[in-house]
């Protein structure tokens, strides 16, 4: 009988195996990506079929078609689009060109009259977003990654839950794994008080709940559609410096008034339609104008049926004549990126990235020490901070363009997470993220040592550790 339940194992496990190697070759985004599953598969199911469960999947579907209803159905959709319809003059405006790919990517168009604010780490940003939430009147939004159960997390919670016993509608999305440590009672205590709070993966499939990919790794948060805030903070005591690990926290997030919050809030109410099946009836009157930033909102994801992720950023590495920074706490670029920058480098641009010394993520670490040496051949300036860790995502292009959101130079950003920058054009915006980044350069040290010098651990584990790029 052993023998039979032996061989009955072996031949389920070889379907399955045979199974997965059918959908890897329909499904993954990357011809190396499918001959790797494939080969794995094949040669050593019994390790591949649970490994493919997990991290295989890298298309999200279904989640295309929720978004096109919600767009198609969300009350006032149609007045929001033609009311954000400023766009710039394609004949006289020099940025008509930068916009117009972003402007498709995002589906939505770039708008004008907008007040728009950087919030340098975690006290000023939890500052502003506080005291924006006790002027919510009507409705709050607050979408997070991670969400804590934690000082900053209760007081988050303690804001919220006072807000809805006031009688404001307030919703709150987090994601199932970058929260999984948060607990019931916190839950359960914002239901108590009327909050309602959902986790952001909403297919319950089994196939899909055993996947790690697709996270949904927004940080947005919307007053009453007058008030956005996006960028890099999660709630969480280490984004607040008090971690002794990490010791500084390093981030950007950015507070912003005007029509370019209508894009915000579009992208929270599909999510939230994705997550629990609701269209949400919002106020979709657009804001007048407050500031003089042109500015769109860049939402990218699995679910999307071009790279939206990858093209956004060789979107923003093609524009740029004169200079490119890029922070970011992890540098694993697909060959496309990886490309972009390089040349980028050899026709003069100044393009500089901005890296962490320590490492939250030991294979992501390593990985990019694969990444520099080529890099640096081709002229590009690798930055390691070293004042605590390094989170922010932040692009500056040039005198007029600055990108910040969520957004990571890796290929689990570009392809496998749920992402959201917003794009800004105007040369004060950028001016200030420049100086930020200045400051930023200023408390790092230039990369110089080739991989070659480097000590045996990161020599050997920094080849091996990209091998795993794709899902990192």
């Amino acid at each position: 009988m052993n023998i039979a339940f032996s061989v009955l194992a072996f031949a389920v496990i070889e379907a399955v195996a045979l199974l997965f190697v059918l959908r890897a070759v329909r499904q993954t985004r990357t011809p190396q990506g499918a001959a790797a599953w494939v080969v794995f598969l094949l040669a050593a199911p019994f390790l591949a079929v649970p490994a493919y469960l997990v991290f295989g999947q890298s298309r999200f579907e279904g989640h295309s078609a929720a978004r096109r209803d919600t767009r198609k159905v969300l009350a006032g959709l149609d007045q929001l689009d033609e009311a954000h319809g400023v766009r710039f003059g394609r004949r006289k405006d020099p940025l008509a060109g930068r916009s117009l790919a972003l402007e498709r990517l995002a589906r939505m168009p770039v708008v004008a009259g907008n007040d728009c604010r950087i919030l340098i780490d975690g006290a000023e940003t939890f500052a502003a977003i506080f005291e924006a939430i006790e002027r919510a009147r009507d409705y709050l939004l607050v979408e997070f990654y991670i969400l804590r159960d934690d000082r900053i997390g209760q007081e988050l919670k303690t804001r919220l839950a006072e807000r809805a016993r006031a009688g404001v509608e307030v919703r709150v999305l987090y994601d199932s794994i970058g929260s999984s440590a948060l607990s019931l009672r916190f839950v359960e205590e914002l239901h108590a008080a009327g909050v309602q709070i959902r986790q952001s993966h909403a297919d319950r499939r089994l196939f899909s709940r055993l996947q790690v990919n697709f996270r949904n790794h927004r940080k947005i948060v919307v007053v009453d559609g007058e008030i956005g805030f996006v960028g890099g903070h999660n709630v969480g005591d280490e984004y607040m410096g008090r971690d002794p690990d990490f010791g500084h926290w390093r981030d950007t997030h950015v507070r912003v008034e005007g029509p370019v919050v209508g894009q915000l809030q579009l992208i929270f109410a599909e999510d939230w339609h994705w997550a629990t099946g609701e269209m949400l009836k919002l106020d979709w009157t657009v804001p007048e104008e407050t500031g003089e930033v042109r500015a769109l909102v860049l939402a990218t994801g699995p679910g999307d049926r071009l790279e939206s992720g990858a093209l956004y950023f060789c979107n923003l590495i093609g524009t740029a004549t004169e200079r490119l920074w890029i922070a970011s706490p992890y540098c694993v670029p697909d060959l496309d990126i990886l490309s972009a920058l390089k040349l980028a480098a050899l026709r003069g641009v100044d393009v500089r990235i901005l890296v962490p010394e320590k490492r939250d993520h030991l294979l992501v670490w390593l990985a990019a020490f694969a990444y520099f040496d080529e890099l640096c051949e081709a002229g590009v300036n690798v930055y390691r901070y070293s004042d605590g860790f390094m989170h922010q995502k932040v692009v500056v292009v040039d005198e007029r363009m600055v990108s910040i959101g969520t957004h990571n130079l890796d290929s689990r950003s570009c392809r496998l997470n749920f992402e959201v920058s917003l794009i800004a054009f105007g040369a004060g915006l950028t001016g200030a993220a420049a100086r930020m980044l200045e400051a930023d350069f200023a408390a790092s040290r230039l990369h110089e040592e080739p991989l070659g010098n480097a000590p045996f651990f990161r020599r050997l584990g920094a080849p091996v550790a990209r091998m795993f790029a794709p899902v990192l």
